[in-house]
């Protein structure tokens, strides 16, 4: 392809991204869109570095970027003067403003417990420089705690969920780990999201005996990693299996290029164990583009993966060379057969990739049409008003875990001890939660395909491949 055409289809790219943008921001949430009222959400401010202190919430501050509605602020300012039923009041006044806020939800759950004896554990969300992805693992999170106290708590005792913003940033993910630590009443950790905090942080919570279940983690140096740090998303060695078993036994294709992220954990583990999955499976991965390289150029990739006979591009992305990745999808222009990890399952790919990206097919740990027996995504629906993710599905998931060893044994040794036992299960969002020895759970992979579609409000929506 020429330089001239790349610029094109580049600027064109660019050009609909600030269409997007300056249309209005939708909240995607597995193939639909819910707009969150007005607080959605830009980034942290340039240059701001909140205090550890200010990091982390249980109610009395709010962590959710973005313009806060009247209501919301006097039930924070309400919390922080222990006023509670005036909390309460005002978290419902402003949850019927803007009734999928799930920060809010959390924060109507805690004042309802006010000051009795509750049961804590905290979420580690990187709300300074993801908060769309940070709300969609708190909403599974929110549900799972209205679900339990609600019907009466664990043995009779309420949970109490915290909020720390840990910007996905490994540094600040080990101080919050450090802090939680050495808070003696957090029992738990949901999270955190990355595998490179995960990783980070691990150590910490290892050290101070504390369980993390990171519902998005998925590279394969947490398997085996410590016995304080489970998952309950499907490790990258499931994801990476199941697309080259699609790759070579479904399309019967067998050259393959992968695009990653030399910079990334998660997409280093993607990507070799896609390299060796695809050589098990008896084809070959002919090249492999690093996305993180200053020089990269995704015309002059494309066009290499093509003299080389390819038939397949692996997108390995991370968030971080989300855009990146993208270009390849613009560039290619639907010629060559598109897959990807789950870090590529997102709104951005559905509004940028459009009609260049149909007929990709994604690897993501759960879609709400996946399992049609399960009751989640009825309740789901009833309490955010709209579909969820797979983020929420597995933040559920993780919470519900923790509530269940909390009712075996409710101090930090007996929830390690509880998730660690062979006789150990709860019910999920995705099925039955048992976790290997490893800290894995054994659960399979969904692969979903964009296809033409309304429920994203995108015009296109990710769809289960049956």
């Amino acid at each position: 392809m020429s330089q001239k055409n790349e610029t094109t289809i580049l600027a064109l790219a660019l050009l609909l991204t600030v269409g997007i943008v300056g249309g209005g921001v939708w909240w995607f949430t597995n193939g639909s869109g819910i707009k969150i009222g007005n607080n959605i959400i830009p980034g942290s401010e340039p240059g701001s570095n909140p205090s550890l202190q200010d990091r982390i919430s249980f109610g009395e501050k709010t962590l959710t970027p973005g313009a806060v509605s009247p209501a919301k602020k006097e039930g924070v300012e309400a919390i922080a003067a222990k006023s509670y039923d005036k909390a309460i009041a005002n978290f419902t006044t402003a949850l019927k403003l803007n009734p999928n806020d799930p920060e809010a939800l959390i924060f109507l759950n805690n004042a309802r417990i006010a000051s009795s004896k509750s049961y804590t554990i905290v979420a580690s969300v990187p709300f300074g420089t993801d908060p769309n992805v940070s709300l969609e693992i708190l909403r599974g999170i929110a549900q799972a705690q209205s679900e339990i106290n609600t019907s009466g708590g664990v043995k009779g005792v309420p949970l109490r969920v915290g909020i720390a913003n840990d910007e996905d940033n490994p540094e600040i993910a080990k101080q919050i780990a450090s802090k939680l630590v050495s808070n003696s009443e957090v029992l738990g950790v949901v999270g955190p999201n990355t595998s490179d905090s995960t990783l980070a942080a691990g150590n910490i919570y290892t050290s101070g005996q504390l369980v993390a279940i990171s519902p998005t983690s998925t590279s394969v140096k947490i398997s085996n990693f410590s016995r304080y740090v489970f998952r309950t998303v499907p490790s990258d060695f499931m994801a990476a299996r199941t697309l080259a078993n699609y790759m070579v036994k479904t399309l019967q294709k067998k050259n393959a290029v992968v695009f990653f992220n030399s910079q990334s954990n998660y997409s280093q583990s993607l990507k070799s164990e896609f390299v060796s999955s695809v050589s098990l499976e008896g084809g070959q991965v002919s090249s492999e583009f690093d996305l993180s390289q200053v020089g990269f150029s995704a015309a002059k990739s494309v066009e290499q993966a093509t003299k080389q006979g390819a038939e397949v591009l692996m997108l390995a992305a991370n968030t971080e060379t989300l855009d990146k990745a993208l270009q390849v999808v613009q560039i290619n222009q639907k010629r060559l057969t598109l897959l990807a990890g789950d870090d590529v399952y997102t709104v951005k790919t559905l509004e940028i990739g459009r009609e260049q990206a149909t007929g990709m097919v994604v690897a993501v740990p759960w879609h709400i049409d996946s399992d049609r027996k399960s009751d989640f995504p009825q309740k789901s629906r009833q309490l955010w008003g709209g579909d969820v993710s797979w983020r929420s599905a597995l933040s559920y998931d993780a919470t519900v875990a923790l509530i269940a060893a909390l009712g075996r044994n409710p101090s930090r040794s007996g929830v390690q001890q509880a998730l660690f036992s062979s006789d150990f299960s709860a019910s999920g969002a995705s099925g039955t939660i048992r976790f290997l020895a490893s800290g894995d759970r054994n659960a399979p992979v969904q692969l979903v395909k964009i296809v033409p579609g309304s429920r994203s409000r995108t015009g296109y929506d990710f769809q289960p491949v049956r």
